[in-house]
């Protein structure tokens, strides 16, 4: 009964997608009949769908991409040959966005001026060697204008640099009062332990 069933549901899926291609052929042929559309869009339909659609338009002659994010919304759009899409218009049908020819003109006229800018840099030659900028100005805010020079008119040596006086060391006894003092412990702790 079981095996009955699914057999029912597979060849009611096999009428619906030979339907759906005799559809899909006739909107085609009426895309290609009408004179003054260069590209159609279909609305948004599942994978096996637009696969069919993709094979139609290919079987007809057409150029077909599939636009959208996610599986539920993605969509098909066929042009035809002679109306072929740029790499820019594809470029915004998958950003979401209308093409806009005039909109794509201003865009390639200003990488044009940009490139020129480019390569009239590039004749001009390469930078001087050195910093991009003085290091005296990223730290202005910090030491102002003249404070580095007033620092140095009134800065004066430290002439006991380096020098401690006597009664700050901690230990006043000669090195060899110290020596003898360690050896004096080793010698009581060596006659503790035997």
């Amino acid at each position: 009964e079981q095996a009955a069933r699914v057999k029912k549901l597979q060849e009611q899926e096999k009428r619906q997608k030979v339907e759906f291609r005799k559809r899909m052929e006739q909107e085609v042929s009426q895309f290609i009949q009408a004179s003054g559309e260069p590209r159609r869009r279909f609305q948004p339909m599942n994978k096996i769908e637009r696969s069919i659609l993709h094979d139609v338009a290919e079987v007809a002659g057409l150029t077909s991409f599939s636009f959208g994010d996610d599986e539920d919304s993605r969509y098909v759009m066929v042009f035809k040959k002679e109306f072929a899409p740029s790499d820019e218009e594809l470029d915004a049908y998958r950003r979401g966005e209308e093409w806009d020819p005039a909109l794509a003109e201003e865009r390639r006229r200003l990488r044009e001026l940009a490139a020129q800018q480019e390569e009239a840099e590039l004749e001009r030659g390469p930078a001087p060697p050195g910093p991009p900028n003085d290091y005296k100005d990223k730290y202005r805010h910090l030491i102002g204008s003249d404070a580095a020079k007033a620092a140095a008119r009134t800065m004066e040596a430290n002439k006991a640099y380096g020098c401690v006086p006597v009664a700050n060391k901690r230990d006043t006894r000669s090195i060899e009062e110290a020596m003898n003092e360690i050896r004096a412990k080793k010698r009581l702790r060596q006659a503790e332990d035997e």
